[in-house]
């Protein structure tokens, strides 16, 4: 048993956050990531398919096809013809995972369009419009957990859409993101649908917020007194991990209160996902945030080099619930330092919402080159 396959005895399952086309195929890498690794799921965003299509040709005969078929199509209908060949192949894969694991796992990702992150209704149509194409029962259709996106989270539930509510960074949001899946599963009860095999996980960035604190620690650093010093030695490198174990704190509570009803009709808990995995300062370890969040009923979903790097000197352990119930007081020793982690995460969720637009613009400019 290799060290990935050694997280599933803490009760983690390990996705993996990147498809490119070269992956697929009954002998490629995915399938054999899946056979020898344990590899339980597939993730992708706009920025991965961006360099996907970008840094190879893999794409261009299906591309020059789907040209040839339909000269009307513009850059956006090629880019998710192209993503949704991926992607069903991808859930083909997983599919006896799916099985296995009683449709708990085995999920393939597809993001909605990052420009409509705003906007409810037409994340919502363009949502239900992508599982129609893809009718893979083992797609999650990802979704930004921007405001608006909440009541679009909830009324893809009620339709029976399983959703990876995506670029989670407060704990507050995390709460309301819970709440929407948990509405969304008692509507299909009040109208008498099934609940049974509805999943849904809630990616909850970690390295990210690390990179932005660290920051705001060193600026503070200067002008410190001898115990806000003592507070940023505490804090430098750990409010990411101290975040993501408050907000399993609430994923613990939250089922434990009020989810038995649903859990007896067949619901399922939507899990924490640890997302943005991959260490960014070199100063720390290059699977500390693999490391440091292990624990039952959650996900980590790993870049390629931080998925090579556990499988090469991991240590599974479970690590969640340590010092969790201290979280969220070490959390508040940030606010002596007159730094506002709620806004920092705001912020992080703005410019990753950016981010990922900027990459799907950059992929769309991609194809329109290609078609030239």
């Amino acid at each position: 048993m290799n060290l990935l396959q050694q997280l599933q005895q803490f009760g983690q399952s390990v996705w993996y956050d990147n498809l490119q086309r070269n992956m697929l195929g009954k002998d490629g890498e995915l399938a054999t990531m899946i056979s020898e690794h344990g590899l339980a799921g597939v993730t992708s965003n706009p920025s991965i398919f961006e360099k996907a299509i970008n840094n190879s040709q893999d794409y261009d005969a299906q591309l020059a096809a789907l040209i040839r078929q339909n000269a009307d199509l513009d850059s956006r209908d090629l880019f998710f013809a192209l993503a949704i060949d991926d992607i069903q192949h991808a859930a083909d894969l997983l599919q006896p995972v799916y099985k296995q694991t009683k449709k708990r796992d085995g999920y393939v990702s597809l993001e909605v369009s990052p420009d409509l992150a705003y906007d409810t209704e037409a994340t919502i149509a363009e949502a239900k419009r992508l599982a129609h194409r893809v009718d893979r029962p083992n797609l999650m259709i990802k979704v930004p957990s921007t405001r608006e996106g909440i009541a679009a989270v909830e009324a893809l539930i009620a339709a029976g859409i399983n959703v990876n509510a995506t670029l989670l960074f407060s704990v507050q949001r995390y709460e309301e993101i819970a709440q929407a899946y948990i509405r969304g599963l008692r509507q299909r009860i009040q109208q008498g649908l099934s609940v049974d095999g509805i999943a849904s996980v809630a990616s909850f960035f970690v390295s990210r917020v690390d990179t932005l604190i660290d920051k705001l620690l060193d600026e503070k650093i200067i002008s410190a007194t001898p115990e806000q010093k003592d507070i940023i030695e505490q804090l430098k490198g750990r409010v990411a991990i101290l975040n993501a174990k408050a907000a399993y704190a609430i994923y613990q509570t939250l089922y434990a209160e009020s989810f038995a009803d649903i859990a007896e009709q067949g619901g399922q808990s939507q899990r924490l996902l640890w997302a943005s995995s991959g260490t960014k300062n070199s100063a720390y370890s290059d699977v500390l945030y693999i490391d440091s969040l292990i624990g039952p009923d959650t996900v980590n979903t790993m870049p390629p080099a931080t998925y090579q790097a556990f499988l090469d000197h991991g240590k599974p352990t479970e690590t969640l619930r340590q010092g969790m119930s201290d979280a969220a007081g070490q959390l508040s020793l940030l606010a002596e330092l007159n730094i506002d982690l709620p806004s920092a995460c705001q912020q992080l969720e703005d410019e990753g919402v950016q981010a990922f637009a900027k990459a799907f613009n950059t992929l769309l400019a991609v194809i329109e080159k290609k078609m030239a």
